[in-house]
């Protein structure tokens, strides 16, 4: 089958057909999405080798359990072992000896096909088109904040990064009553969190007030953005950690010492909770997809990324 695969750089292979181990499901990749994560592998993170891709809409087409067959999916990243304490506690996301795909030790989507277990599919509803299937994984990414902490209603939020996770994270903070003002780089961007009733500001202009924000979010996808989140957030505050990026990122800790901040990492989330936001259209997805390529197109559709006018590229494998 086809892919893209990466071993020191990215290249259109032809790899052998995944096999489904017990318990898990075959599936015809129709859609899938590039996220910044993807762009990090190609630098180094996570030492990953093989078929990167984790955001994607399939359609089963071979498993043990009739309910799947021919059922359009979507699937959770994360392959817990099922049976630590972490698993018990239904945070298998967290388990020490998962594998996660296209990320750490698993193929990903980047592929005509890709195997998963059965007990990481959600059916995508029909209300939702392929397109926005896609954001599935990213909208649940942007959910796990509300799940990590309560932000009651008119919570004075700062949200730095106006790319593709800082606009999913926006509309979800927004749908949950936050009082958002997203910072970004770019007006057009900000135009489309403006339509979306967010607040907005210029980064690097310093027009909004040190320590004047209860909750400040990081989605620059860089090491830049926690500087700027740790200057906007008050003393007892929470500076919620969206980035990964490769690489070290050097900042003052003082801060976090002296006005007891709360630093909070936040990473994958429940796909339910974001599921239900695509089907009630509460997630606007659609006016971020930038370009759409082939699969055989994958190489051009990295480079198309490094656009500074791009926001989100879907690679089409229907």
């Amino acid at each position: 089958m086809k892919s893209l695969y990466f071993d020191t750089e990215l290249s259109l292979r032809e790899v052998p057909m995944p096999v489904r181990a017990p318990g898990e499901a075959l599936i015809k990749v129709l859609m899938a999405g590039i996220c910044g994560t993807d762009r990090e592998i190609l630098k180094g993170y996570s030492g990953f080798r093989g078929i990167p891709g984790h955001e994607f809409v399939g359609r089963v087409v071979e498993c043990g359990n009739p309910k799947w067959m021919g059922k359009r999916v979507a699937g959770e990243i994360n392959l817990a072992c099922g049976h630590c304490s972490w698993c018990a506690r239904g945070l298998g996301r967290h388990c020490p000896a998962r594998t996660v795909m296209g990320i750490v030790n698993r193929p990903g989507a980047f592929a005509e096909f890709v195997a998963l277990p059965e007990a990481n599919l959600h059916e995508v509803p029909e209300e939702i088109t392929d397109q926005a299937a896609v954001f599935t994984e990213p909208v649940a990414a942007a959910c796990e904040i509300l799940e990590q902490m309560t932000i009651a209603p008119g919570t004075r939020v700062a949200l730095i990064g106006d790319g593709r996770l800082g606009l999913l994270v926006a509309q979800v903070l927004k749908q949950a009553g936050a009082d958002v003002t997203l910072i970004g780089r770019h007006e057009w961007k900000m135009a489309l969190a403006k339509s979306w009733c967010v607040s907005v500001s210029t980064e690097g202009t310093n027009e909004l007030a040190a320590g004047s924000f209860p909750v400040t979010v990081d989605a620059t996808g860089s090491p830049r953005g926690l500087g700027e989140a740790l200057r906007l957030v008050e003393p007892r505050g929470t500076l919620v950690m969206k980035s990964t990026f490769h690489g070290a990122a050097n900042f003052d800790a003082t801060k976090l010492v002296v006005d007891e901040v709360t630093l909070l990492g936040s990473r994958c989330g429940l796909f339910a909770p974001a599921l239900d936001l695509l089907r009630r259209g509460r997630v606007r997805v659609e006016p971020l997809i930038t370009k759409t390529f082939q699969l055989n197109q994958g190489l051009e559709a990295f480079k198309y990324l490094n656009q500074n006018s791009v926001l989100k590229v879907l690679l089409d494998m229907r």
